[in-house]
């Protein structure tokens, strides 16, 4: 939206107001405004120039005030033309730099990103865990277990190690279980792991009759490992009660909608999906998003990446009077701290 849409004045009173009722949470007055904005004109030429805006779309007056809040137009406005982003404090910078370290695995890092934007910011913190097509096997082990189970170590990308149990139809020895394994990685290892569970199961079905009990005995194990992936979270939040925080009664109707979105997960996915294709900070105010839950909150997202690949998404989601300028440089600055972290 153009800077000349309002006014030199209207965008000083408007900025006033915004960032009072960011602040204190309550509808402003036009005697608050006038003490406030530094402006040289009277109570009535503010009355006038709210008068207009709200008009306009950008403020609304509570029937229980004489004061105005921002709708998400104002908002908008106000994140777009007027918001003055303020540096990162050195004790967040000092946290973000500590935690977010090459020595953690991926899936220690995206749970690490997800408290300290709910920590740093107050509000709820979200990391999508790395899109599967992103994650490539490096090298498989299977380890015999007591009974017919083995211990299955994947080493996925450059050194994340997930460990897992698998039950097997039949007991297998340590010898049986090291050849199996080498298969395994001489055939698939530096490939996706989406890529690797379709060409496994296209071999199991296409060449059955074919292949040896050898070699139908390694695609099983590696299939049953690879199964369980599939069942990993897609996105890791905290601090889900901070939304508690600054509700009222007229609020909690709104905020269990959206604990059930959270539950159900389908749109809050769908729009971190969509950000996973833009660059940079993306800010979503109220039903801009798309979806009506999210009508009283806001969600600020910056995707993020190990080298040149988008492995998913983090962000913020709060009401829409959180603290923009804040909020914006803390989740860009932790989006490049975990690329930096993925990147090793």
């Amino acid at each position: 939206m153009a800077t000349g849409v309002i006014s030199e004045r209207a965008s000083v009173l408007l900025k006033t107001l915004v960032e009072h009722h960011i602040r204190d949470g309550q509808p402003v007055g036009s005697s608050t405004l006038m003490r406030s904005s530094g402006l040289a004109v009277s109570a009535a030429t503010i009355r006038n120039v709210m008068s207009d805006l709200e008009e306009r779309g950008y403020l609304h007056s509570p029937h229980t005030s004489a004061g105005r809040v921002p709708t998400a137009l104002g908002y908008r406005l106000f994140v777009d033309t007027l918001l003055q982003v303020q540096p990162l404090e050195d004790q967040a910078v000092s946290a973000l730099r500590a935690e977010l370290h090459p020595d953690k695995s991926a899936t220690e890092l995206v749970q690490t990103a997800s408290l300290l934007l709910s920590n740093i910011t107050a509000q709820a913190g979200l990391v999508t865990v790395p899109r599967q097509e992103a994650n490539q096997l490096r090298q498989v082990e299977f380890l015999p277990l007591s009974g017919e189970r083995v211990l299955v170590i994947l080493v996925v990308n450059e050194r994340e190690g997930q460990n897992r149990i698998i039950h097997t139809q039949r007991p297998f020895t340590e010898a049986e279980l090291r050849e199996a394994a080498a298969m395994v990685n001489q055939r698939y290892a530096g490939q996706p792991l989406h890529r690797v569970k379709e060409r496994i199961l296209r071999e199991m079905q296409e060449a059955r009759s074919q292949i040896d009990s050898y070699m139908e005995a390694a695609l099983d194990l590696a299939n049953r490992a690879l199964e369980q992936d599939e069942k990993e979270e897609e996105y890791v939040m905290a601090g889900e009660s901070r939304l508690l925080g600054g509700a009222t009664a007229g609020d909690m109707s709104r905020l269990r909608e959206l604990f059930d979105s959270f539950e159900q997960k389908k749109d809050l996915l769908h729009l971190l999906e969509r950000c996973t294709h833009a660059e940079g900070v993306q800010i979503f105010i109220g039903e801009e998003s798309g979806y009506e839950v999210f009508g009283n909150y806001s969600v600020v997202t910056a995707p993020y990446s190990a080298g040149s690949r988008t492995l998913g998404v983090l962000g913020v989601i709060g009401p829409t009077r959180m603290a923009y300028a804040k909020v914006i440089p803390i989740v860009d600055v932790t989006a490049r701290m975990l690329s930096s972290a993925l990147s090793g």
